[in-house]
């Protein structure tokens, strides 16, 4: 690089770009962007991405902006949140810890320990809920620093957490006033990583691919450099030699320069040899010349990689204090190191930095492998001793070579622990995998196995089922471990959609112990999984087994709790009686709340047995109590920094009570979010089912079934279904879409089968599998023997539940069928009986359908109103056609 004005020598014919980046800007700063932007300038290495970056801050910076930078480090990746504290600390660690915690409110627990500027809780949060947390708090630092700008270079170094940021960032937009401006190289990277570095590209409002300098530009910059009196043979040849690379041609043309090489024809043959000293074995060359201890300083500085400062290179080099003092400023001098820009990228407190990214590649890939590696273990003391705690010294002991070392496993496991903490994963994952290489003594190792799956648990469940199987495949966990480590990796199984094996799996460990709580607890977790398992046969004898232990139950501990409310959901989806029903799982609370050992976050039992008790409710008439529990656990889950599989869950069901409330603008919001953060999970596990299913049954009921069609094609809404319960029951809910979208015949047959299905169950609930009412007003025309059959199917359902929405609905049903004055009966008596039933929906179209049959305008009104309050747009319409039919037009 040149000494003398080094950024505007790599902008040669870069005017376009530089045109870009101030339009951005004075978009950014006159207000007339109404959302936030992302520009993104990719390119291999040396054409220029770091030099416009740089002419981007200056531009910024002269229109009066904010400016926050960062660079990604090559051999930073496996630092979580590296790159994101670059940008975002500096600013709240300029506030007072009481400002900082009451700016960012309920997102400080949350955001705050991944940037460094708050201890972690007692939890383990979700990363996706500290990625919504960053991206929160950057939100709120964009408004308060406006106009700010974000510049982030080499963000294909950049770690796991910070591209997973930017992602979301870059997503949500749409009211957040900044400039986001990221460089990256295109194929550097895969996996992970790179899926999400493509969906900022794919994000981005503009993406320049950077080109090599022409031959006219090469010329222009050489003449501007070494003088005008440079020949066009000399020129040609500069650009031959660097391929019109902007950062080559730069420091080849430092070197003749340096060399007071004459720009003429008869020197251009010295450019070859000229170029390779000012590139890769050239900078150790040049590096080997400046002395031994200067290169060990280099050395040293690059496996830091971050937070240089003199005392501690000078440690991990062995270097005395005021030498290692004069290597940093010959190093400066030969344009290796430099100091930081004042923005500070090193929130570790560096006081130097390398000049440029490839030249710390250079330096880093030039240590002997050997030595780089015994230098990271080195490093690895020496950030511990400094007091960055385990978690920063992990990044070095995943470059150490196993040794059977016992003290590196339980740093490593410290460093797992810390990463956990910050929601970080991925980076717990990686040093627990490490320490499995050490590796640990044999009574460790089903720890450390333990651990990661643990780590894993809802984050990658296929990750976790082999690590858990790993563990107690070997001797070395005591009972209660074991116990725990069966029923993780149950719910693991459950989870990666293969609950016969969840089952299989907590029966066979059953039957290793005698009778007692550690048995009981997994024959709990037996029934529960059999009890969702959408593949399970008709068995009165299992319902009778648990029935008779349910009876037993007072309630005293967890697997009491659970047996008292599997057995409820049991009798519930057979269509027993409401009432006993709900006095089953009352038994199972405290005090009418949840009791401890079986809430939403506690781990012992997981989030199955609250979310079952909550549907119990939705489904016997009690969606005030549902609507509170599934609210709470949203509440619970964020508060705990919990939003992967957790809190998509629970949107889903809160989105189900609100569904069954018959408030369905709010249902239709809550469930696309909820499928926005089972997208992050992975495809077609029964978390996303829950969400789309529900979203597609409140798209129908607000009238648009062409909405929810796309939405079940996007997803794959068919064949083959899940292998847990789905609540309403996912073939009903398609049968009722194909019928809603003209595929009557389709829908016949999708009903149908629903209705073996629930027969092969046991089900006999009719709100939950709704197939038996739909498929009757389908076959109204054609069958009406076969219509009236399941009429009457759905009403003795209904009189054995008991509920008002059950018997409403079969009167509904009935009503449909019936002809004239019977018709009319009916359906007064369905809006009777659904007046008394928190389902507000259903009442309204009751309403509205008496009101049609009977032509009462009153009626009619009374049913558009509740249509209209319930978000059900197509219903309110039918209401109004029918007021104007009578000339009572509202």
């Amino acid at each position: 690089m040149t000494e003398e004005r080094p950024g505007s020598a790599l902008l040669w014919e870069r005017d376009e770009e530089v045109a870009a980046i101030e339009r951005a800007v004075d978009s950014l700063c006159t207000g007339r962007a109404p959302t936030g932007r992302f520009l993104v300038l990719r390119g291999e290495a040396g054409l220029g991405k770091t030099a416009l970056l740089g002419e981007a801050h200056r531009i910024a910076e002269l229109r009066g902006c904010t400016v926050w930078s960062a660079r990604a480090g090559e051999t930073l990746r496996s630092v979580p949140y590296n790159v994101v504290r670059q940008l975002l600390q500096p600013a709240l660690l300029a506030l007072l810890p009481e400002e900082a915690r009451e700016y960012l409110g309920d997102w400080f627990d949350i955001a705050g320990p991944a940037l460094g500027i708050a201890e972690p809780g007692s939890r383990n949060p979700d990363p996706g809920s500290v990625c919504d947390g960053l991206v929160r708090v950057a939100r709120r630092l964009a408004r308060r620093e406006y106009p700010l700008v974000l510049l982030v270079d080499d963000a294909h170094w950049a770690d796991l957490e910070t591209l997973r940021w930017l992602a979301e960032l870059c997503a949500r937009l749409e009211d957040t006033s900044v400039l986001v401006l990221v460089t990256s190289r295109p194929g550097e990277i895969s996996g992970e990583r790179a899926e999400y570095l493509q969906r900022v590209v794919d994000a981005a409002g503009a993406v320049t691919s950077l080109r090599t300098l022409t031959p006219e530009a090469t010329a222009g910059l050489t003449r501007d450099t070494v003088g005008r009196h440079a020949d066009d043979p000399f020129c040609r040849e500069v650009w031959a030699v660097t391929g019109g690379n902007p950062y080559e041609t730069v420091e080849l043309l430092a070197k003749v320069r340096d060399a007071e090489m004459e720009p003429v024809e008869s020197s251009a043959h010295e450019l070859r040899d000229l170029n390779r000293a000012a590139r890769g074995g050239g900078l150790v060359s040049r590096l080997d010349k400046l002395g031994i201890e200067a290169t060990r300083f280099a050395w040293a500085a690059a496996i830091l990689g971050a937070g240089i400062t003199v005392d501690l290179v000078a440690e991990l080099a062995t270097l005395r204090p005021a030498v290692a003092a004069r290597c940093a400023g010959i190093l400066c001098e030969a344009r290796i190191l430099t100091v930081p820009d004042p923005l500070g990228r090193q929130p570790a407190g560096g006081e130097l930095e390398f000049t440029h990214p490839l030249i710390e590649s250079a330096v880093y890939n030039s240590i002997p492998d050997s030595l780089r590696t015994a230098m990271h273990g080195i490093a690895a003391r020496v950030v511990t001793d400094s007091g960055r705690g385990a978690a920063a010294a992990s990044r070095h002991l995943l470059q150490v070579h196993p040794d059977d070392d016992e003290e590196v496993v339980e740093q490593l496991r410290e460093a797992a622990r810390e990463h956990l903490a910050v929601g970080a994963p991925a980076a717990a994952r990686a040093c627990l995998e490490r320490a499995l290489r050490e590796p640990p003594s044999p009574e460790i190792h089903p720890r450390v196995l333990y651990e990661l799956g643990c780590a894993t648990l809802l984050t990658a469940p296929a990750v976790t089922i082999g690590h858990l199987r790993d563990a107690l495949a070997l001797p070395g966990l005591d009972v209660a471990d074991r116990i725990d480590a069966v029923v993780r990796l149950s719910q693991a199984l459950l989870h990666n959609d293969q609950v016969g094996e969840a089952i299989r799996t907590v029966r066979a460990e059953a039957a290793r112990h005698e009778h007692g709580p550690a048995r009981l607890r997994l024959k709990a977790c037996q029934f529960l999984w059999e009890g969702i398992h959408s593949a399970e046969a008709d068995s009165p004898d299992r319902s009778r087994h648990l029935a008779e232990l349910a009876s037993a139950c007072t309630g005293r501990d967890g697997a009491e709790r659970a047996l008292l409310i599997v057995h409820g959901f049991d009798v519930m989806m057979r269509g027993g009686d409401a009432d006993e029903v709900v006095a089953i799982c009352d038994r199972a609370l405290v005090n009418g709340r949840l009791a401890p050992g079986v809430g939403w976050t506690d781990s012992g039992w997981g989030f199955e047995l609250p979310l079952m008790i909550a549907a119990i409710y939705a489904y016997t008439d009690r969606l005030d109590r549902a609507e509170a529990l599934f609210a709470e656990a949203v509440r619970e889950y964020e508060t705990a920094g919990w939003s992967g599989g957790h809190v998509s869950l629970s949107y889903g069901y809160l989105g189900l009570a609100l569904r069954r409330r018959g408030r369905l603008r709010e249902a239709e919001t809550t469930l696309r979010e909820s499928l926005r953060l089972a997208d992050r999970v992975g495809r077609r596990l029964p978390l996303h089912w829950t969400a789309f299913c529900n979203l597609v049954d409140t798209l129908i009921a607000r009238g648009r079934p062409e909405e929810a069609m796309e939405i079940a094609e996007r997803y794959e809404f068919g064949a083959p279904y899940p292998s847990t319960i789905l609540l309403p029951d996912a073939r009903s809910i398609r049968g009722r879409l194909l019928l809603a979208v003209g595929r009557t015949e389709e829908g016949i047959e999708e009903l149908e089968a629903a209705g073996r299905t629930a027969a092969e169950r046991g089900h006999r609930n009719h709100l939950v599998a709704p197939w038996a009412a739909d498929l009757a007003r389908a076959l109204a025309g054609r069958d009406p023997a076969r219509a009236a059959e399941l009429a009457a199917t759905v009403r003795a359902g209904a009189e054995r539940s008991g509920t008002s929405t059950a018997i409403g609905e079969a009167l509904r049903c009935e009503a449909a069928l019936a002809p004239g004055h019977r018709a009319v009966e009916l359906a007064g008596r369905a809006a009777k009986m659904l007046e008394d039933s928190p389902c507000q929906y259903e009442h309204a179209a009751a309403r509205v359908e008496y009101g049609e049959l009977a032509d009462s305008v009153a009626e009619l009104r009374r049913g558009l109103d509740l249509a209209e309050a319930c978000g059900a747009d197509s219903l309110a319409r039918q209401a109004r056609a029918a007021l104007r039919r009578l000339g009572a037009a509202d």
